[in-house]
């Protein structure tokens, strides 16, 4: 029997990541792309602040087309909803029957995706919900994931969080009231390696600046990391 297909809406982190290896796992429904919107005016993935060029080689390395949608700069909500509108219309068009959303916990988002998916002719497929997000980060880590923190909500997190790596380490230096994967928006993650890709992708830190309430800190291929340096 041919399993229904999906898109997965693809952050460049560590959830959706993990929700893509989870998916392939139980053989449930069979991924033919990535779904990423990126901020058009920086070519970044919003939040996570990551750079279009990485956000093409992790999908080379998982092995899947991206389908990026282009959002503008302010991006209002209506402006978004009527982008991802598009984009569920294309998918549709493309035989696709579900989105992968890498969600853990936050009743309010779900609701939200459920809602706007309603109609559609897609559904909405959670693989890591309600999984406890404290032994999930450990399961990502000794999975061989690799991760690093590219957005710190200082309001919630130490600043000198940004650019750290996403391991027990991490975990540890958390505080008590933060969610071990971030959930709660304290941080979020570039990842670069891990069994859903079929080679890493070698990075290294850029500069760390705060803007808009948060502490972003840049990551770069590493030859550009290195040519950098000797400039």
């Amino acid at each position: 029997m041919t399993k229904p297909t999906a898109w997965l809406s693809w952050s460049s982190g560590k959830d959706s990541a993990w929700a893509l290896e989870m998916v392939r796992r139980q053989g449930t429904v069979e991924v033919t792309a990535l779904l990423t919107t990126l901020n058009d005016k920086f070519k970044r993935v919003a939040m996570h602040a990551v750079r279009e060029e990485l956000l093409d080689l992790q999908a080379e390395a998982v092995g899947l087309p991206l389908v990026k949608v282009p959002l503008p700069w302010p991006c209002p909500n209506s402006a978004y909803e009527e982008a991802m509108a598009r984009a569920c219309a294309e998918a549709r068009n493309r035989g696709v029957r579900s989105i992968v959303f890498g969600d853990l916990f936050l009743e309010d988002v779900r609701r939200y995706r459920e809602e706007k998916l309603a109609g559609t002719g897609l559904e909405p497929f959670f693989p890591l919900w309600h999984i406890p997000t404290s032994a999930l980060a450990r399961e990502m880590i000794s999975s061989g994931l690799k991760a690093r923190i590219t957005t710190v909500d200082p309001k919630k997190l130490d600043r000198t969080l940004a650019g750290r790596e996403f391991d027990e380490a991490f975990l540890q230096a958390l505080p008590a009231n933060a969610d071990p994967c971030g959930e709660n928006g304290e941080f979020h993650t570039l990842t670069y390696a891990g069994p859903m890709f079929r080679h890493p992708i070698h990075i290294g830190p850029g500069e760390v600046v705060e803007r808009d309430g948060f502490v972003f800190a840049d990551m770069k291929l590493a030859g550009d990391v290195a040519s950098a340096g000797r400039a």
